[in-house]
């Protein structure tokens, strides 16, 4: 009852493998490193360097470890960079979709979990957004996991596979223990730009469009801490175990906050005052997106344990000021050396 993860080095990656490692699953993951990091994995789960849409090396591990089930998180997810290069993200998303699904398929393996997102709705029209909203994404990003979805049922349908979709809303702090974290560097995420600044390690933080129809101007999301989502994971895994039908499910608490609340949060949580630069409107931001949480508490035993926002910023905070300590511990000892 082996899973295969995915991506698990990666940031919500990494938080799943250590949840399923942490309930006595046995996991292998398969990671490129390009955002990824090998020293994030608990002891002991074997990791594989590589690109996820290697055939030879899916059918590889898989025949080794006795794969039962897949968790995909590998992929692209920056909106900004998806808009400058659609080409990258639609090989990274969809063709390494493609490829893993192919293994399986050969493999016989008939449990699927599948990371996509809240970009696929675009701009809705009704907040909070359900999963039977129009899906109409304004970027490659969400266009290529949209794909994703659309492969994913057809193969499941074809071939007898069960899959659970799930589609993230803003992901965003850390572990409570501090273990784990964002450390990609130049990562886009809102609170993990909030918090570099609050650290001093960035100078300002940008807020893109203060012209929406909103009640601050800024954009609203739903937040939702990366503990409480590889939980989702778990469950969803026992879901589909327990014979559970493919279904595609929100991934957020069904609140939302808008960017200049998030700073604020941030500014309370660390007491840090930091600079903030207001810019227009960039090409691909939804204005609103906010999750209709109904169906995936109905159906998955889940229930969040960290939905407040100043606790997502302090677990945020805590682990950027441990990376930061790091980091500036391993500059000095290399000035040093």
């Amino acid at each position: 009852m082996t899973v295969l993860v995915t991506g698990g080095a990666g940031y919500i990656g990494s938080h799943t493998v250590l949840a399923l490692a942490e309930a006595g699953e046995d996991v292998v993951v398969i990671d490129d490193l390009s955002t990824g990091f090998s020293a994030y994995l608990p002891e002991g789960v074997p990791l594989f360097i590589g690109d996820a849409g290697d055939e030879n090396l899916l059918e590889g591990v898989i025949a080794q470890h006795d794969i039962e089930s897949i968790i995909h998180f590998a992929g692209s997810v920056v909106v900004p960079d998806s808009m400058r290069d659609p080409l990258g993200y639609y090989r990274n998303n969809f063709t390494t979709a493609r490829n893993l699904l192919n293994v399986a398929v050969k493999r016989g393996i008939g449990r699927f979990i599948f990371s996509s997102t809240a970009a696929v709705y675009g701009n809705p029209d009704q907040v909070p957004v359900s999963e039977h909203a129009p899906t109409r994404p304004l970027s490659p990003y969400g266009s290529s996991k949209l794909m994703t979805e659309i492969m994913l049922h057809d193969v499941a349908a074809a071939y007898g596979m069960q899959y659970v979709t799930l589609r993230y809303f803003n992901v965003a702090g850390a572990d409570p223990q501090a273990r784990i974290g964002l450390a990609t560097v130049g990562a886009t995420h809102l609170l993990k730009i909030a918090v570099e600044a609050a650290t001093g390690q960035r100078a300002k933080i940008d807020v893109f469009g203060t012209d929406y129809p909103t009640p601050d101007g800024s954009c609203i999301r739903d937040f939702i801490h990366v503990t409480d989502l590889s939980q989702a994971h778990r469950s969803a895994l026992a879901y589909l175990r327990n014979g559970g039908a493919s279904t595609t499910l929100n991934c957020g608490y069904g609140r939302g906050y808008s960017v200049l609340e998030t700073i604020d949060a941030v500014r309370r949580v660390s007491g840090r005052s930091f600079a903030v630069q207001y810019a227009p409107r960039r090409p691909g931001d939804i204005m609103t997106m906010v999750a209709d949480t109904s169906r995936i508490r109905g159906l998955l035993d889940w229930r969040p344990q960290y939905d407040d926002l100043e606790t997502i910023a302090a677990h945020a905070l805590a682990w950027e000021d441990k990376l930061f300590r790091e980091r500036h511990g391993e500059l000095r000892h290399a000035a040093s050396a």
